[in-house]
């Protein structure tokens, strides 16, 4: 590790095999956790390269505990994280609505590192029991519509970063990562990302993979529709600026979106949301983002159509029932 931190810190950067060695070596524990921390700070210092954040992704996949759902076309609709934000669990939200309205997901996610609370926090809060166990998530996508895959029961080098990104709690490249390395490799994706530059990398890297997903990136720096600004949209066929009103039906503030200030807070706006009783502007952002999810799988004639497929989800309650759905699964012993 000495070797590879004086290249870096000579503004070198690894080679795709070597940023794949090292990722490799950080899960299988090879390193201690002072030499973890300072390759780590090096990026937070300068920008990643492709070629690395390749290196990186083929290492965690060539660790990853597959997950084989064969036979459902999923969607995983998830935001790199990092950007500073602490709105609610849009993404997480916006995948029940999804599931709702019949489209499989497959969501993979972590404990919030960055933030008060991540997908991993408030799926846990409701009573999900993380498994890596196949049998297990695929019946949960065959009876609820939905699966849950806990990061770290995947990717045993999340595991051993995790403590150490707590403890920075500063987005890391392991956020850019995250959308990247989903086990169960879904159909289609919608991915937020809190950069433009991130956007321009995503496009360059999805582009290469020959699926259908969908980039966004709100332009005041959300890694999702916030509805408080424009809109950058990214897909396999280009790129357009979409507007509050386009995409969402009105324009929000970002008081509205504000996550709480616990992991309690935080669920309690999950299932108020689900339950048929979060505010308008609650209601906005999840539904948006979720039409998105829907739309970009190619199964709808326009954004319109996704949106009101979404707004059934919701209103009807067949989102809140996926999610009693999938708690009732893990209450099975």
């Amino acid at each position: 590790m000495k070797k590879i931190l004086q290249l870096l810190f000579e503004h070198k950067s690894l080679p795709r095999e070597q940023a794949k060695e090292v990722l490799l070596n950080i899960g299988k524990a090879v390193y201690n956790e002072h030499e973890i921390t300072a390759f780590m700070t090096v990026y937070l210092m300068r920008s990643i390269t492709i070629e690395e954040l390749q290196g990186f992704r083929d290492a965690l996949m060539e660790l990853c505990v597959p997950v084989d759902l064969s036979g459902h076309q999923v969607l995983d609709i998830v935001g790199t994280g990092g950007d500073g934000k602490n709105t609610f669990n849009i993404s997480t939200l916006s995948c029940f609505i999804v599931a709702g309205a019949g489209q499989k997901v497959a969501k993979h996610g972590n404990y919030g590192a960055s933030s008060i609370s991540g997908a991993s926090n408030v799926m846990e809060m409701l009573g999900y029991k993380f498994s890596n166990d196949n049998a297990k998530l695929k019946k949960e996508v065959e009876v609820a519509g939905i699966c849950f895959m806990h990061a770290p029961l995947f990717h045993p080098a999340l595991k051993t970063v995790g403590p150490i990104r707590k403890n920075l709690g500063m987005r890391t490249f392991f956020n850019m990562l995250g959308p990247m390395v989903n086990p169960a490799n879904p159909s289609y994706q919608l991915v937020g990302v809190y950069s433009l530059e991130m956007a321009r990398i995503y496009n360059y890297l999805l582009q290469q993979t020959g699926k259908a997903f969908t980039i966004i990136h709100s332009l005041d720096g959300y890694d999702e529709i916030s509805l408080t600004n424009d809109t950058k949209v990214i897909t396999n066929e280009g790129e357009r600026i979409m507007t509050p009103e386009q995409i969402g039906k009105r324009m929000v503030v970002a008081s509205d979106i504000h996550g709480g200030n616990s992991i309690e807070e935080a669920a309690k706006i999950f299932t108020t949301i689900l339950n048929r009783e979060g505010t308008w502007a609650q209601n906005a952002v999840v539904l948006a983002n979720a039409a998105m999810g829907l739309f970009c799988t190619g199964n709808y004639n326009s954004y319109d159509t996704a949106y009101s497929a979404a707004v059934e989800s919701l209103d009807s309650g067949r989102a809140n029932d996926v999610l009693k759905k999938l708690i009732e699964i893990n209450e099975v012993p």
